[in-house]
């Protein structure tokens, strides 16, 4: 990944698990919390692709694991951000430019019921059974209509930033300015051309004047 791609990428996970764990994590909603991380690792990856999802997707998950009051193994929520940058990255627009709202909220609504699964599923593996106690079918119709809820107010507006922080302006200005030296440089070659073109025909021209100059005084000689 390039630098604005990794600083940019970085400044917004850091935000999202911030406002998540400060604000989204104490309204005690019935349910699941609202994943500001994984609508902010789904818009990242929808601009990236499925490499740059994946890593965004880990180092998100990584950080969530690490940082208080995470009460679960090390790794598992970054294997899950993994996967789902992944395969949300794999659904990049060709153009970058979205058509329409409804692939984006498909993609949301996958992410939130595929992570919850996967995450539960994590955790049956490592013995983890909150999710049973819980119940694994309210977490899912809670994640995914929260994460529904709050996605058109962060999904487009991570993947403005990351459309905006992908162009490089000294990129284009090099661009520019090569096309600028290649254009003079042919209005160059044609001017060259020209003046070369012109400089001919005003020699041809002289030596014809002189031919006929010299025709003319041998007329008069003879006469």
């Amino acid at each position: 990944m390039r630098v604005n791609r990794i600083l940019l990428s970085s400044a917004l996970v850091v935000v999202a698990l911030v406002i998540q764990v400060s604000v989204l994590a104490r309204l005690h909603l019935p349910g699941a919390v609202p994943d500001l991380l994984l609508l902010t690792v789904l818009g990242l990856a929808l601009v990236y692709g499925h490499v740059g999802g994946a890593l965004v997707g880990f180092g998100a998950g990584l950080l969530a694991d690490l940082a208080p009051p995470a009460d679960h193994a090390a790794g598992r929520y970054a294997l899950v951000l993994c996967v789902i940058g992944y395969l949300a990255g794999l659904v990049k627009p060709e153009t970058g430019q979205l058509k329409s709202a409804t692939g984006p909220m498909a993609v949301v609504v996958a992410a939130a019921v595929g992570s919850t699964l996967l995450y539960a599923g994590v955790g049956a593996l490592v013995g983890d059974t909150a999710a049973r106690h819980v119940g694994l079918g309210g977490l899912l119709f809670t994640s995914a209509l929260y994460d529904l809820l709050l996605a058109p107010f962060v999904v487009p507006g991570i993947m403005a930033l990351a459309r905006r922080a992908d162009n490089d302006p000294l990129a284009e200005t090099g661009s520019a300015t090569k096309a600028t030296d290649i254009s003079s440089g042919w209005l160059s070659g044609g001017t060259g051309l020209k003046i070369g073109s012109q400089r001919n025909g005003l020699r041809v021209k002289a030596a014809r004047a002189r031919m006929a100059r010299a025709g003319r005084i041998k007329g008069v000689k003879r006469l």
